[in-house]
């Protein structure tokens, strides 16, 4: 994987910095894309201090100017950009009766028109290529449903659509578009936030494998999606829960 380069969204901490120094250690070099400027720059100490190539970049994934200046930026610094992580994401407990318009208008402004507008911006790229890796964090909450977040799991639902239409669009310029719905993962800044909503011993033993999710878990399977091994496969939902979701 010489010689290519990355940009992971909402990098700065939990999955997509797990994403981008697992990316890193493979070779590529990798654009670390956040609202959180100081976070991403930690990560990239810690990829270069491995040995690895890596750029800060502070970009809003719902603001298309942002990002096109970002994009802009990590081209320069490293070339044409064939892989794309992405992992910005927003997500909060909301009972139904209580969902507001505003509510459920930012959690699809960033989850699914962010990720829309990014792709958009980074696509190009790969098609001059002619070789390209999308892919996309999802949640298992879309496959399952989340009783307090019928907005969240809305949001994700539709980029895991978004996944299998884009896999069909830009298969013939060699790119796949595959997604990784992630599930009980703790150690990112959601699970934190929220962690008092959950008994982790009931999350636990509902799981087949036993334990918890951690943003490695993800991170390990977005390289093998961003790898030459899986140029044959697109459009698919990779699940990454411990057998929490079986489809």
């Amino acid at each position: 994987m010489a010689n290519k380069t990355a940009l992971v969204t909402g990098a700065a901490a939990g999955i997509g910095k797990a994403c981008a120094i697992r990316l890193a250690k493979d070779g590529i070099a990798v654009g670390v894309l956040d609202l959180n400027l100081d976070g991403c720059q930690a990560v990239v100490d810690e990829i270069e201090a491995a040995g690895g190539k890596a750029l800060a970049l502070k970009a809003s994934i719902a603001d298309r100017d942002q990002i096109k200046a970002a994009h802009a930026q990590l081209k320069e610094a490293f070339g044409p950009v064939t892989i794309l992580v992405n992992n910005a994401g927003v997500s909060n407990f909301i009972p139904f009766e209580e969902l507001q318009e505003k509510d459920w208008d930012h959690m699809l402004d960033i989850n699914v028109k962010g990720t829309f507008i990014v792709t958009q911006v980074v696509v190009p790229d790969m098609q001059e290529q002619q070789w390209g890796r999308v892919i996309n964090i999802s949640s298992s909450s879309a496959q399952s449903g989340s009783f307090m977040q019928v907005h969240y799991s809305a949001s994700k639902g539709a980029v895991i659509a978004m996944t299998r239409s884009l896999a069909q669009v830009l298969g013939k310029d060699g790119i796949t578009v595959n997604n990784i719905p992630p599930g009980s993962v703790m150690n990112t800044i959601m699970s934190e936030e929220n962690r008092h909503l959950f008994n982790a011993d009931q999350l636990v033993n509902a799981i087949p494998v036993k334990r918890l999710g951690v943003p490695e878990d993800i991170a390990g399977a977005c390289a093998w999606l961003a790898s030459d091994e899986s140029g044959y496969v697109t459009g698919q939902t990779i699940g990454v829960n411990g057998g929490r979701v079986v489809s």
